[in-house]
């Protein structure tokens, strides 16, 4: 199983999702590509299903995309139409019955899911699925996905998903495979992503759009809030299944999760992460000789930065992207010094010199303090720690793990608090309107941003009635 045991400060990944319905090209390897691509929201297990319009086939397992697939196990795996998953667990252990896509046998033939996100009332409708019979092999939301849509199968797929939308609250982007094509869902409030792209005749749907080009595609359009496509070879349907709620876009796609390719609303991520940078000088200068990031998800964020603030931007620390993606476990005095294993100062660029570092986030702080010491320890005579999104105070529910409210730095300290445990000669964060601004251009936005805010996208919902629903609902599992 891969580990990820070293010292981890960052918001861990949601999931990722492909589909792709082609006559013309070998769809199980086209899968696999852009699993590849998608690799950064999900380390722990991944899965293809293909189909030829009668049989499926499935082959899924623990780990990277790279050592659970080869050219044989591909071959066997023939079809048109196909659906992949790489999976960062939140709810349901990581382990391979867990691992997806999900399949089962229905009225209408075979039936396949992948999930991105979190439902926060999957255990209200597991406990119906129970009574009326259903059967669960897993504590997964996206197992209860999976059930609605088979006790439905009668139905048309459009009227299933509907009745699916009026029913699921959370977040949720699907790719369901079946005998009439594959469908792309994405829930009323859009918390999660889902892009279509074409190749020809090709059709494809992603989490995020960097995963079409890795197989020679373009992206179409992105798939709204309530929205569900079909794909087939040779074409696409998109409709309105359900109306939007507000709109409610994860701010950590932007921050942190997506890869700085891809494209969100016609804007590239990278360029939004250069805003944020920009925004964070404005608000909070630094008298210093360089600016530099924790990378690399800090990078683009201290990039913009610089070029705000006129101070020169250069590399401080070096990082390795291999630890902790091992299966090789380290050892306790490993563990102990994990920070030295993963990122190495650049000590030529640090003796003597005022730095600027950026990081995107702070969750629980266990990464900040060594990454200063580190910056100390090689030569820095002052470092001024800025983050590029406010403070995190409450934990979410809708498929991001964000640590507990106990476990945040930021519910548990003040601003002084935090630069004093930390140990950083300053330490600020951009406000909330100026994070909301640098992402949309007006503080009237269209995001979720309840990790910063403790307001929940969902009518009369709090964060202590979701976490009623998810320790009832864990309770009703494992009783």
């Amino acid at each position: 199983m891969v580990t990820d045991d070293l010292p981890m400060d960052s918001p861990r990944e949601a999931c990722g999702v492909f589909g792709i319905a082609a006559a013309d090209m070998d769809v199980a390897k086209a899968t696999f590509y852009a699993l590849y691509a998608l690799q950064h929201r999900g380390q722990e297990s991944a899965g293809i299903a293909v189909s030829d319009g009668r049989q499926l086939a499935v082959h899924k397992g623990m780990g990277l995309v790279s050592q659970i697939f080869d050219e044989e196990n591909l071959q066997g795996l023939t079809g048109t139409l196909a659906i992949g998953h790489n999976r960062y667990s939140t709810k349901g252990t990581s382990s391979l019955p867990n691992t997806q896509p999900f399949t089962l046998e229905t009225f209408a033939g075979p039936l396949a899911i992948g999930h991105n996100g979190n439902l926060i009332n999957a255990g209200v409708l597991r406990t119906a699925l129970l009574e009326e019979g259903a059967g669960f092999n897993t504590a997964t939301d996206s197992e209860v996905i999976l059930m609605s849509l088979a006790r439905r199968a009668r139905l048309p797929w459009m009227e299933n998903f509907r009745l699916l939308m009026e029913e699921a609250e959370g977040a949720y982007t699907l790719v369901v495979l079946t005998q009439d094509g594959i469908f792309g869902v994405r829930d009323p409030w859009g918390l999660r992503p889902l892009a279509l792209g074409r190749r020809g005749d090709s059709y494809m749907l992603a989490s995020e759009s960097c995963a079409f080009a890795t197989v020679g595609a373009s992206l179409v359009c992105e798939i709204e809030p309530g929205q569900v496509v079909r794909i087939r070879p040779g074409g696409y349907e998109i409709e309105q299944v359900a109306p939007p709620r507000r709109r409610a876009f994860c701010t950590f796609e932007e921050i942190y999760f997506a890869r700085p390719d891809s494209v969100f609303a016609d804007r590239l991520v990278h360029q939004s992460r250069q805003a944020l940078g920009r925004q964070l000088a404005l608000e909070a200068p630094a008298d210093a000789d360089w600016v530099m990031s924790v990378p690399d998800s800090g990078t683009p964020h201290a990039i913009g930065y610089a070029r705000e603030s006129g101070i020169p931007y250069t590399e401080g620390l070096t990082k390795s992207r291999y630890i902790g993606r091992t299966f090789i476990q380290p050892s306790d005095e490993l563990r102990r010094t994990g920070i030295a294993m993963k990122f190495n100062p650049l000590g030529d660029n640090l003796t003597g010199q005022r730095v600027v570092l950026v990081d995107d986030s702070i969750v629980r702080g266990n990464t900040a303090g060594p990454l200063v010491a580190l910056l100390r320890n090689a030569g820095a005579i002052e470092v001024h720690l800025r983050v590029a999104c406010p403070p995190i105070l409450h934990p979410c529910f809708m498929g991001v793990d964000m640590a507990s409210r106990e476990e945040l730095i930021a519910a548990r300290h003040d601003l002084e608090g935090i630069r004093r445990q930390v140990g950083a000669d300053s330490l600020a964060y951009i406000s909330l309107e100026g994070m909301r601004t640098a992402l949309s251009g007006t503080a009237d936005h269209e995001y979720c941003d309840a990790c910063f805010t403790g307001a929940y996208p969902f009518e009369s919902v709090t964060a202590e009635s979701i976490e009623g629903e998810i320790k009832l609902e864990l309770a009703s599992v494992f009783a």
